[in-house]
């Protein structure tokens, strides 16, 4: 079974040569894969792995949108509809100058395992455009998302495909859009989460992705009798992942020290308290400023810019007990993973989609600290994606105590699911082979009830 993986995933990079992030998460993936292959031939009898590795449909439009300064621009939009077997496709839109092809593959192809953990009936699929909404008017991120909503509304729907935001997708963006659909559409449904409050949204969705990582690391913890509590937490990024990364572990009584953003970083040695993630919420969220900021206000503060020769990111070498990675991919690299080993970090959960390279997650498990895969760990946003789109169809909204309860459990599930499936499979310890395990014979199951031509 072995030779028939690597001869699969050797196909797949020769037939996708062009794409090193969808490569690395079939690389990431297919291997921890083996043990249930083995188990199951019927698997490999009806091409599972050949068929969840290939989009059910890729599309791809032109956005043409005009300016301020009333000169006509063109970026390319994309939406990946990787698997629909046990639900509608349900991925965020990713608005950045470097999405491609390739990287939103990665995306929509994590995007059906970490799904089907959360045990809500969601496919996966991702999608977005080369579009940068940094340093764009309001007015001109409103007509590129109605133009982007003129192509894209005729391939999504309540019950086909449900997008949400990512990054350079946010309260706004999905404002912008929905208006579009409802418009064009003449219907008022959930077609689109993350909305707001007064429009069919949900309480704790722009919480979910950072209080489900902080609640998946408190549930690794638990495996060894400890807590997050008076725990040194490393938090990357400064948006909506890590703003609430940090809330929630304040709530935890832990001690967050670090925040970032493409420019460089903050170290808080005495800790982000509560005042000062206010500040940083405001920061970001309304005056859209540079986290350099937060350092000029509290003096407390180190701000250290990005230096492009460096091999390694300065933030993961500090003194710590835990890391919350929640900017992007691949922020974590063999150095990054050997300096957090040596400051003592034995908890990494990912709020970010693969934001570790493969040497560095290789560190991690051989070094058996407990280790959250993103599909795992950041499951809690599409969880909370999943719940808003049922308060749709009931037309009915839940208290957000409810909504947080609910996300709880749902990442307690995760966390029990990975744990005792990778025990199963006789790798105990290993989140990454029991998330991807658990996730695949899931999607595989219901690819056989459902035939070939599903």
């Amino acid at each position: 079974m072995a030779d028939y993986i690597a001869e699969l995933v050797e196909h797949i990079k020769a037939k996708n040569p062009a794409q090193p992030k969808f490569i690395q998460a079939v690389e990431e993936v297919l291997p921890t894969l083996k043990p249930v292959m083995d188990k199951h031939p019927e698997y490999r009898k009806a091409k599972i792995l050949e068929r969840i590795t290939e989009p059910e449909r890729v599309i791809i439009f032109r956005v043409p949108w005009e300016d301020d300064k009333g000169e006509y621009q063109v970026n390319r939009g994309f939406r990946i509809e990787m698997n629909s077997a046990i639900g509608p496709y349900k991925g965020g839109l990713r608005f950045h100058p470097t999405v491609d092809l390739g990287t939103l593959k990665f995306l929509a192809f994590e995007q059906v395992f970490k799904n089907a953990l959360t045990t809500l009936p969601m496919g996966g699929g991702k999608g977005g455009s080369d579009f940068d909404p940094k340093g764009k008017s309001d007015a001109e991120v409103h007509r590129f998302c109605n133009s982007f909503m003129i192509e894209l509304w005729r391939h999504i729907g309540h019950n086909t495909d449900v997008p949400a935001g990512d990054i350079g997708v946010g309260g706004r963006e999905i404002g912008y859009l929905f208006g579009m659909y409802k418009r064009l559409k003449n219907e008022y449904t959930g077609v689109l989460t993350g909305k707001g409050i007064n429009w069919g949204g949900s309480l704790i969705r722009p919480e979910a992705t950072g209080y489900g990582a902080v609640y998946f690391a408190g549930e690794m913890l638990e495996t060894r009798g400890e807590t997050l509590e008076g725990k040194t937490c490393l938090v990357s990024a400064s948006g909506n992942v890590a703003q609430y990364t940090v809330e929630k572990l304040l709530d935890l009584k832990a001690k967050p020290v670090t925040l970032s953003d493409s420019g460089g970083y903050i170290y808080d040695e005495g800790g982000i308290d509560r005042k000062k993630l206010k500040f940083v919420m405001e920061l970001k969220n309304v005056r859209r400023g540079r986290i350099k900021e937060y350092a000029s206000k509290y003096k407390s503060a180190v701000y250290t810019p990005i230096d492009p020769k460096l091999d390694y990111n300065p933030l993961w070498n500090h003194k710590a007990d835990c890391a919350f990675p929640s900017a992007t991919e691949n922020e974590i690299n063999k150095k990054d993973a050997q300096n957090l080993i040596k400051n003592g970090v034995y908890v990494v959960s990912e709020g970010a989609n693969m934001p570790t390279t493969r040497e560095g997650i290789d560190i991690f498990l051989a070094k058996k600290i407990l280790y959250g895969p993103g599909k795992a760990a950041n499951a809690g946003g599409v969880a909370v994606s999943g719940l808003e789109m049922t308060q749709n169809s009931l037309r009915y909204a839940w208290p957000r105590e409810e909504v947080d309860r609910k996300l709880y459990e749902i990442m307690k599930n995760i966390h029990r699911v990975a744990n005792e499936t990778a025990a199963h499979y006789g790798v105990p310890g290993n989140y990454v082979a029991g998330a991807n395990i658990a996730g695949f014979v899931k999607v595989a199951d219901t690819m056989l009830d459902l035939g070939m031509y599903s």
